[in-house]
């Protein structure tokens, strides 16, 4: 992205010096959303749906789809941990915040802001089918393709983005850069990278 689109996007004056560059605008992040929650619409016509949304990165996403969605959807959330601080997955994942509703039975849709090594989305999905739901599948606005190291089942993507440390939308790093409406990179040296 060009400097004159740094310059002019909402973004807190202490990020400012620590972002490399815009990598996905909040327009384009708003359009596919739209595309996103008419293939689901299609997708579960006729039939109720629960929205997982995987905390806290996940927060913004969740609500945004919920309002684009035409069909019957409840919504829920799960916190699970595997980075703490790090900007890469420990692969030991615990489970912080677990869902209020049984989904025994239920058509559930996990919404992830990322899928990067992919070992916390497996655990996940592990644990939500022993509960015995009607269907699971995952939504994720962002994937690297590059860094999975578990192959798993992402029935819809956003955006498929490079092996580079995003924040934004949600996405953060030691819980800043959360409330930016871009998805944006980091310099190394703003996460010791």
């Amino acid at each position: 992205m060009s400097d004159a689109s740094l310059t002019n996007a909402r973004i807190p004056d202490e990020y400012r010096p620590n972002i490399e560059e815009i990598l996905i605008p909040a327009a384009d992040i708003a359009a596919k959303l739209d595309e996103l929650a008419a293939e689901i619409d299609r997708d579960y016509a006729g039939r109720e749906l629960l929205l997982v949304g995987v905390l806290k990165g996940a927060i913004f996403l969740v609500s945004d789809l919920h309002r684009r969605l035409g069909v019957p959807a409840a919504m829920d959330f799960m916190a699970v941990s595997s980075y703490g601080t790090a900007t890469t997955s420990s692969g030991v994942v615990r489970i912080l915040k677990d869902l209020d509703t049984q989904i025994e039975g239920l058509h559930v849709l996990v919404v992830e802001d990322i899928v990067d090594s992919g070992l916390t989305l497996d655990y996940l999905l592990k644990n939500l089918r022993s509960r015995k739901p009607a269907s699971v599948e995952v939504l994720s606005l962002l994937t690297k393709p590059s860094r999975r190291e578990v192959d798993l089942p992402i029935r819809y993507v956003g955006f498929e983005v490079p092996d580079v440390f995003v924040v934004g939308y949600g996405l953060d790093f030691a819980e800043h850069y959360r409330g930016l409406s871009d998805i944006v990179t980091l310099k190394p040296e703003a996460y010791g990278g």
